[in-house]
């Protein structure tokens, strides 16, 4: 637990005002989310409740295994659900969120839980800093909505490796279904969010070109009971589908890991793709299909025609759904948006993150659709509440009113206990859904969850030994002819179709690309 002090509630101030300003300028620049087929505010208003009452005990027990600063080296290594809009942004923009409903209602004070909103702001800004290290900001926003985090050992491999296409060849087209398959079925499995689609970059690669990385999440068997039996002959869960597009520039890269493009996001403009595959128990990104060209594309199309089969019936499984449980089955997607790092970990229980909160279960009769429709906008655009305003004189960042989204923590908690310190640590809960009874589906195969949990415990990645672990890209700059840095090279390059043993030292002009 963070030692409650002044400098521990600068800091949690400080930061608790950036999540602040970044997401109320995510939500005023985008659209309302809405669903023919969930009811997403009612969810989502859920989801925030959940979040607030089971995250910082989740949290703490992670951090005790596996320190957040450890996990967001890990993170920024591979594509994993620990991402930008997942565990960076999400886990404690949601917390906050809840913390606000409960504030709005008159059912917690500022001071309330102090230590859980210590430690879980002190938890997330630690993740933050080492997930970002490459480009040292705290948030896709600070970083002028860019999302850099992958370093030049693994870009050079992706330039080298990345079949090149040509619109409407067999590549390309395989490619641009297979994006617009998985994107469709991921956003159905995830309760028609987007918590299960993720992108980052761009990364410049010289003659008008630009790499993004789009991933995938959560794709057939693992944490989501609803996807049990569904897209079983995948034999991954997640996919990263890197994709040079020419003469685009990717303006906008932000913290919902969304993007804008000048020109628009045109697939005629795509110049090479490649497929991988990333989870707890891999060491780097893991080829998928890579041999060659032809090879990729069929990969490719047959996993198509597995998501358009497995898109099929997850809408009939849903269908059959009650109200309920598509509520309980939304509020949990974004209420277990920390759930990775405790895969990470090896500390994940299935019920830790896939139940409705006792406390939160209370709630429910509220959320019919016009008040999560209204006590939303109200909350994330509006600003209206009155415990969201702020002196007559301050004018907010981007609101340009005397109102602010999240409320901080005053500074009398080190003098007063007139505070509840926590919300508990009791993880009671229970859901309308029906139980998991599938395997989670790994890079090692399909596991039961005891030994998906030893093994993550027991692995630790190459590139994460404590002889390779703090070589960032400064010290790399100046020691690229060293041995230490040729066997970092060597070590990201394994597995890689053109790269493999070359080592450090090689500029672009040295590699064996598409171009």
């Amino acid at each position: 637990m963070a030692k409650l002090d002044y400098r521990a509630l600068l800091e949690t101030n400080n930061y608790l005002r950036q999540l602040s300003d970044t997401t109320y300028w995510l939500c005023i620049t985008r659209t309302v989310q809405e669903s023919k087929l969930f009811p997403m505010n009612p969810y989502m208003l859920l989801s925030y409740l959940n979040t607030f009452y089971r995250l910082p005990t989740q949290l703490r027990e992670i951090d005790a295994a596996t320190s957040a600063e450890e996990l967001g080296d890990r993170a920024r290594e591979v594509s994993l659900k620990t991402d930008t809009v997942n565990a960076a942004w999400g886990m404690p923009a949601f917390y906050l969120i809840g913390r606000e409903m409960l504030m709005n209602w008159g059912l917690l004070g500022p001071s309330d839980a102090v230590e859980d909103l210590v430690d879980v702001l002190d938890f997330s800004r630690r993740f933050n800093l080492a997930y970002h290290r490459n480009d040292g900001h705290m948030t896709n926003k600070e970083f002028g909505d860019r999302s850099q985090l992958l370093p030049e050992r693994t870009l050079q491999v992706f330039e080298s490796d990345l079949h090149g296409v040509v619109a409407g060849d067999r590549l390309h087209t395989a490619a641009t279904k297979l994006v617009a398959q998985l994107s469709q079925y991921a956003f159905l499995a995830h309760c028609e969010c987007r918590i299960g689609l993720h992108n980052s970059g761009p990364y410049n690669f010289g003659d008008n070109r630009q790499l993004i990385v789009r991933d995938f999440f959560e794709l057939t068997e693992g944490d989501y009971p609803w996807l049990d039996g569904i897209a079983t002959q995948l034999p991954f869960t997640n996919l990263t589908i890197p994709i040079v597009f020419k003469d685009t520039n990717f303006r906008l890269m932000d913290d919902w890991a969304s993007f804008e493009a000048e020109p628009s996001y045109d697939a005629s403009n795509i110049a090479a793709v490649g497929m991988y595959t990333s989870d707890a128990l891999t060491d780097g990104y893991v080829p998928v299909g890579m041999e060659n060209a032809e090879k990729l594309a069929e990969t490719m199309e047959q996993y198509r025609e597995v998501l358009n089969a497995a898109t099929a019936d997850l809408w009939k499984r849903i269908a059959s759904w009650s109200r309920e449980q598509m509520i309980d089955a939304g509020a949990l997607v974004y209420s277990s948006v920390a759930k990775d790092f405790a895969h990470l970990a090896g500390t994940y229980r299935q019920d830790d993150w896939f139940q409705i909160d006792d406390r939160v279960q209370r709630f429910k009769p509220l959320m019919n659709d016009e008040y999560g429709r209204d006590n939303l906008g109200e909350m994330v655009g509006l600003l209206s509440f009155p415990h969201q305003k702020t002196s007559e004189y301050s004018m907010a960042r981007y609101s340009g009113l005397n109102q602010n989204m999240l409320t901080g923590v005053p500074y009398s908690v080190l003098t007063d206990d007139d505070f509840a310190p926590t919300a508990g640590d009791r993880l009671s809960g229970s859901s309308t859904l029906d139980a998991k009874t599938g395997l989670w589906t790994t890079s090692a195969g399909r596991l039961e969850l005891d030994e998906y949990n030893r093994r993550a415990r027991e692995f630790t990645p190459a590139v994460q030994a404590e002889d390779f672990r703090y070589l960032d890209e400064e010290w790399v700059k100046r020691h690229h002819t060293s041995p230490r840095a040729d066997e970092l090279y060597r070590l990201t390059q394994r597995g890689s179709r053109t790269l493999e043993g070359r080592g450090a030292g090689l500029l672009r002009a040295d590699l064996p690309t598409t171009r």
